[in-house]
């Protein structure tokens, strides 16, 4: 019963329901894109906007931005179009890229912070750990950042249900998609604007390092147990909803990091799907 009265007397903060709803919206959203995501291979693709953007949030901090992300999300969205665009004939291909900008971003924006340190903490440790990791910039949030990202996820959502259809041939056979009179590189770049949008947005709840987990993990839990495109997309967006909820709620019970209980509460079910998976096979 004492777990139930401080579960409610941290629900009565505002802070706490906010970061409950933004958690549920950016979940939902992470795990839609990250059917595409996993099924084109491009996994990786998490790991390398999630650094630019950290090396973003680093030179918006030195440059004393106080709403950052008017210059993450163009720069992430600006990286994911020239690393998701149409041109096949790149010199540098998307893997090698992807593994440039991720050190290359990461590397400078530890730089800049070490050079320029945050005048208002000081604490060089503290801010690179709270970016990297989520730390709780998540139960932070401000009432303008939570109607951002209501608006964003909605945006999110209604694009993938609305364009449903096209991402489904996308996906799966683009030559096919082309012959059908689908403009592939078109859809293939607003793909890439939203995966940006998604991982700007992941960098509130579980940090730079750690968003991969909330595009990859859902959809692979999912993909376990179901087959089909629309039952892991379906299932996915479940998952996700259900671990974020549940990791945020752990964090504040049993006061850990909120980034990293909600990626362990990923795996968690990740390892519960695959034995439900074989246990479903074998029956």
């Amino acid at each position: 019963m004492s777990v139930l009265s401080t579960l409610a007397e941290y629900l009565s903060h505002s802070s706490v329901r906010n970061a409950l709803i933004v958690a549920t919206l950016i979940a939902l959203c992470a795990s839609l894109l990250g059917t595409t995501i996993v099924l084109k291979r491009l996994s990786f693709i998490g790991d390398g906007l999630s650094h630019v953007a950290f090396g973003a949030l680093c030179i918006a901090t030195v440059l004393s931005i106080s709403e950052k992300m008017f210059l993450v999300l163009p720069v992430t969205v600006l990286v994911a179009i020239i690393l998701m665009g149409g041109n096949d004939n790149k010199r540098i291909k998307g893997d090698a890229a992807i593994a440039m900008l991720s050190v290359g971003a990461l590397a400078l924006g530890y730089l800049l912070l070490n050079i320029f340190p945050n005048a208002k903490t000081g604490n060089v440790s503290g801010d690179v750990c709270s970016t990297l990791f989520g730390s709780t910039s998540i139960l932070t949030l401000s009432d303008a950042d939570v109607i951002m990202c209501i608006v964003l996820s909605i945006s999110v959502v209604l694009f993938f249900v609305v364009f449903y259809n096209r991402i489904f041939s996308v996906t799966f056979d683009e030559n096919f998609a082309s012959a059908t009179g689908i403009r592939c590189n078109l859809y293939r770049l607003l793909i890439s604007v939203i995966i940006a949008v998604v991982i700007v947005l992941s960098m509130q709840l579980v940090g730079s390092l750690l968003i991969s987990a909330l595009i990859v993990f859902p959809v692979l839990s999912a993909e376990r147990i179901f087959r089909s495109f629309f039952s892991v997309v379906l299932s996915s967006g479940v998952i996700g909803i259900f671990c974020a909820f549940t990791g945020i709620i752990a964090s504040i019970l049993f006061s850990t990091p909120t980034g990293a209980t909600v990626v362990c509460v990923n795996v968690l079910v990740f390892a519960i799907c695959v034995v439900v998976g074989k246990i479903i096979r074998k029956g």
